[in-house]
């Protein structure tokens, strides 16, 4: 039961000179212990070597030592501290040294995990360590002695911390999703399961192994997955997986670390989902042999007949969307089968008009393919094919102008009554006895009308090439052809008439005005002419003045340039300002020739040297014109009515301001003044005043009372007053019965409204003592009251204080 000290293991001795140079190692046997327990090592601080000097003496040196780590199990449940190691050096035998250790857990963050004692050097932990947190530990030991200087080299220390299985293993996710196609073969890839330790990865405690606990639903066989239990991997290890039976599987997976071992081992489970993806291992299928359908003839884009088929695959893929092809029957292409990608049907379309004369039912057949091809070894049934039977109806159709449009040439001038051709429509419907009736549909200029009967079109009135209703030559009128069928139809066709030209319009000259200058020289007038024929019936055309008037020739000359241009030129020097009338001959080439004599209007006005008009007309129409000038004189009309408007608004302000006015300054004013504030009492019921206060006027001292001069704001008096005269009070001091009087009699005055109103208590009365209230003012009978406390009131009530308390004066 005693301790014991044995050499340590870990010592390392010098062979030479047989001195122990690394540590010692206690052991002690704890009292009840049956076995022997590693105790705490002892590192001596520093390490030295003996060598001998040249001259035979000894001495000794320091030499680098490393240090083992040390190692220190995770989550101790000893008691803390613990001791870790005993740090020494050999030169505590003679002073006094103290031990210490920096770095990451000792005086750095984490601090205060380790701790050593600076007497003995004993290095301890003082809580439990957690390896998943920080995993070792590199602390430096320094040994120092009272005076804090360094008697030895800092020494580094690793501290190991050896880890424990403690840490259960962690899926990835909680739930792994993955998924494979039908049909897979035995072997195939899923997907890969992931699960983490924390422990340490290089010891069985962070080694995990995986495995299915279960599988759901177990169909077609319970074991149709199997797991890799290193890596995760999951594969197919049977056949037979199809969607269209199980859509997905869901399967428990179990890792547990120590390798697996089922004793000592933590496990955790997960949740795969395997989805079974869909592929084209089912072909659509119609659900009827036969399908029926009717549409009328000469109709497009019109659904004839809906094919439905039935598909196992998974709705909205392109192994379930079907296509649809029309294999026999329509070898002309009328019909097209486009796909609804909701319904998946087929919707089969006629794309080109049937002409029921000509066919009267379609028999097709109908092929019905998915977007991509069957999977291997999977061929197309009977059922994804069909048969469908089209049925056209007739309908009255339109009567059709052949050809259309119909052309002809005609010559213009074409007398009326004259008979052009015959349009005529014949009747698609050859089953159905019609009668088409013609009429005109549009003739701009109405020169043509058509027989209704057979058809044949006449001129009513002469055909005129130059008509601005022809463009181009061309002429167009359209005819319509009706049939009496139920319900009745019509088509339209149309007559291009091309008119060839025949001399029927005389040239014109042109310009027809032209402006000349009283001294011509060296100005000269080009003219031309103008012939809305064509050639050969327009130029070159012959240029000639007429023979009258006769001053015509004196004055003019007309000279050719051309074969369509003459120079007019005036004869004489001089021709006063005006206008003048030139006759010219001009005749054209047509096959019959046509002349006509034109007037060309001259103007003949006084030039600048710049050999332009002056005259007042022309400077006149260079100006404004009337319209211009009236819009000017209105504006100044209206701007003058406003400015009046303003003038009368600024009087009329002006006038109300001074009505408004006083005679005399409100601060001069030393009169109290009523001020109306929109505000009522609550009533005579909550107004007990003590009116025997009040005095009357006919109470007051005949020297008290001055007749002052009444202000123009007062409300004049008038002396016809709808009022009853009223007695005097009974007793002069008595107010109260005064307006009780006054009451009285307006409540029996017959002239008052039946309705509650404004009594006016304005009449005094005849024979008044009293004057203007407005006129009171101290006399020396009054001197016995003190005004002047009315000076404190303000500099109005100042003045009042001067008014009554101001003596005789």
């Amino acid at each position: 039961a005693k301790s014991t000290v044995r050499p340590c293991a870990l010592c390392v001795c010098n062979p030479e000179l047989n001195i122990h140079d690394a540590c010692l190692l206690s052991l002690q046997v704890k009292p009840g212990d049956a076995t022997l327990t590693q105790q705490v090592p002892e590192i001596l601080f520093p390490w030295r070597s003996v060598v001998v000097r040249g001259d035979g003496t000894l001495r000794r040196v320091k030499r680098d030592w490393v240090i083992p780590p040390i190692n220190v199990p995770e989550n101790s449940r000893g008691q803390f501290p613990e001791d870790l190691v005993r740090i020494r050096s050999d030169r505590d035998k003679n002073r006094m040294l103290r031990y210490s250790v920096t770095g990451p857990g000792a005086d750095q963050p984490p601090t205060g995990i380790f701790i050593i004692n600076p007497i003995s050097g004993q290095l301890s932990v003082t809580k439990p360590l957690d390896r998943e947190h920080i995993s070792n530990f590199h602390l430096r030991a320094h040994a120092v002695d009272l005076n804090g200087n360094q008697v030895e080299n800092p020494i580094d220390i690793v501290i190991n911390v050896i880890d424990q299985n403690d840490n259960r293993p962690e899926f990835t996710h909680s739930i792994f999703n993955g998924s494979v196609p039908e049909g897979s073969k035995p072997g195939s890839f899923v997907m890969t399961v992931t699960a983490v330790d924390k422990d340490d990865p290089k010891t069985a405690n962070g080694m995990l192994r995986y495995k299915i606990l279960s599988q759901n639903p177990q169909s077609p066989s319970s074991n149709m997955f199997t797991i890799n239990n290193k890596t995760g991997d999951i594969i197919t290890v049977a056949a037979g997986l199809d969607r269209e039976k199980v859509t997905q599987y869901t399967l428990i997976i179990q890792a547990t670390d120590m390798e697996g071992n089922p004793t000592y081992g933590l496990s955790n489970t997960a949740t795969t989902v395997i989805r079974i993806t869909d592929v084209n291992d089912n072909a659509p299928e119609f659900t009827t042999e036969t399908f029926f359908g009717e549409v009328h003839e000469n109709r497009v884009n019109v659904i004839v007949a809906n094919l439905t088929v039935t598909d196992k695959d998974q709705p909205h893929t392109p192994a379930w969307s079907a296509v649809y092809r029309i294999i026999a029957g329509d070898p002309t292409g009328r019909f097209s089968i486009p796909t609804d990608p909701t319904t998946n049907e087929g919707l089969l379309t006629v794309v080109k008009p049937i002409d029921y004369e000509s066919t009267r039912s379609f028999m097709l057949t109908v092929e019905a393919e998915n977007e991509v091809t069957l999977v291997r070894g999977i061929h197309l049934p009977r059922q994804s094919t069909a048969t469908v039977s089209v049925r056209i109806l007739d309908l009255n159709e339109s009567p059709e102008f052949r050809p259309n449009p119909k052309s002809m040439r005609l010559e213009e001038g074409l007398s009326a009554g004259s008979m052009l051709t015959t349009f005529t429509a014949q009747d698609p419907d050859r089953y159905m006895r019609q009668t088409i009736r013609y009429s005109k549909m549009y003739d701009p200029a109405n020169w043509l009308e058509i027989n209704p009967a057979n058809g044949q079109i006449s001129t009513i009135a002469i055909l005129d090439r130059e008509s601005p209703y022809i463009k181009n030559n061309h002429y167009n009128v359209t005819f319509m052809a009706s049939d009496n069928g139920t319900p009745p139809a019509s088509g339209t066709g149309t007559l291009q008439i091309y008119l060839t030209d025949i001399n029927d319009n005389a040239p014109h000259v042109f310009p027809p005005e032209v402006e000349m200058c009283e001294r011509p020289e060296p100005n000269a007038l080009n003219l031309t002419a103008s012939d809305p024929d064509l050639s050969p019936n327009a130029g070159p055309f012959a240029f000639e003045l007429a023979n009258r008037p006769l001053d015509v020739r004196r004055n003019w000359t007309l000279h050719r340039l051309n074969g369509e241009h003459a120079q007019l030129r005036l004869r004489i020097g001089f021709l006063a300002s005006g206008l003048y009338e030139v006759p010219i001959t001009i005749t054209d080439s047509g096959n019959l020739p046509m002349s006509n004599t034109s007037y060309l209007r001259v103007k003949v006005c006084q030039c600048d040297h710049h050999g332009d008009c002056v005259d007042m007309e022309r400077i006149i129409a260079a100006g404004l014109g009337t319209g211009a000038i009236i819009a000017i004189l209105i504006c100044i009309i209206i701007l003058l009515v406003l400015v009046l408007l303003f003038v009368m608004w600024m009087k009329r302000r002006d006038k109300e301001r001074q009505a408004k006015q006083l005679l005399i300054d409100p601060e001069d004013d030393v009169r109290d003044n009523i001020l109306k504030y929109d505000e009522e009492g609550g009533g005579e019921e909550d107004q007990d005043y003590d009116l025997s206060q009040l005095q009357q006027p006919d109470a007051l001292e005949p020297e008290c009372v001055k007749v002052g001069i009444r202000r123009l704001d007062e409300r004049p008096l008038h002396h016809d007053h709808q009022y009853p005269l009223r007695s005097a009070a009974p007793h002069p001091g008595d107010i109260g019965d005064f307006i009780h009087e006054g009451l009285k009699a307006a409540d029996n005055d017959p002239t008052a409204p039946p309705y509650d109103s404004l009594l006016v208590f304005d009449y005094e009365g005849s024979g008044s003592t009293a004057g203007s209230l407005s006129s009171l003012h101290s006399s020396s009978s009054c001197g016995d009251q003190d005004y002047d406390y009315l000076g404190d009131w303000g500099p109005r009530f100042r003045k009042l204080a001067d008014l009554y308390g101001g003596g005789d004066d």
